[in-house]
């Protein structure tokens, strides 16, 4: 895809299941990776990420003890839900179960909008 406009267009969404041991689990996968033209460092990335989400269209979180930026980001505007994770110089966009396409790319625009560089944007799926 191009960073002109990309669709976002959504593959494959995963399915939740729930394991008799507890918890969720995803099965399937499809994610958006959105890539700066420029080189910035990761803090640099998280900055913008959460100033975008620092918006009145966000409730966002970093709940999790993990080794990457991760957030779980609702879209009031769009009533819609997905995580965010920035890692190696990219933004993924994580595709939920009712993940909307017009909030990954309301999200797409508001970052190319915060910054001055082109993005490139592609899309992983798999649906097992």
């Amino acid at each position: 895809m191009s960073d002109s406009d990309p669709s976002f267009s959504i593959p494959h969404r995963p399915r939740r299941t729930y394991p008799r041991q507890g918890g969720v689990r995803y099965e399937g996968e499809t994610l958006f990776r959105l890539s700066p033209s420029s080189d910035p460092s990761e803090n640099d990335l998280v900055n913008l990420v959460e100033r975008v989400l620092d918006g009145e269209s966000y409730t966002y979180g970093d709940w999790f003890d993990l080794p990457v930026p991760m957030y779980l980001v609702r879209d009031r505007e769009h009533d819609t839900t997905f995580r965010v994770v920035v890692r190696y110089g990219s933004v993924e966009l994580h595709i939920l179960p009712d993940t909307r396409s017009s909030g990954l790319q309301t999200l797409y625009h508001r970052l190319t909008a915060c910054s001055d560089c082109s993005w490139s944007v592609s899309c992983e799926s798999n649906p097992n």
